[in-house]
């Protein structure tokens, strides 16, 4: 039902990630404690961030890449199927036109 409103997986995987980042940096930021421990925190989280954005960047590329290889594949495969399928109407249409020929001369 998601996707017929045009949502994704990945859309709301990394609406869930972005909610959860800024959740955890207004917490940092309201929290009682001294400056420099906030700093080291919002710190060590957006390292953490991103490597986890660095990491779903990683997967997504990995992905698409294999999506492309397979379709330049399938492509590939359909276009092949299609030249020999054309060529074999080709020659059974000069076979037939060769017949008639054949037979009215």
């Amino acid at each position: 039902m998601e996707e017929e409103r045009g949502f994704s997986a990945k859309s709301v995987f990394l609406s869930f990630l972005l909610g959860g980042i800024v959740g955890a940096g207004l917490a940092l930021l309201l929290a009682p404690q001294a400056g420099s421990e906030t700093r080291a925190k919002i710190k060590e989280t957006a390292e953490d961030v991103k490597e986890k954005a660095e990491a779903y960047i990683k997967e997504a590329r990995e992905k698409i890449t294999s999506t492309f290889d397979k379709a330049k594949e399938t492509l590939d495969e359909k276009k092949s199927a299609l030249t020999k399928a054309f060529e074999a109407g080709k020659e059974a249409y000069e076979k037939e036109v060769s017949r008639e020929k054949e037979q009215e001369g």
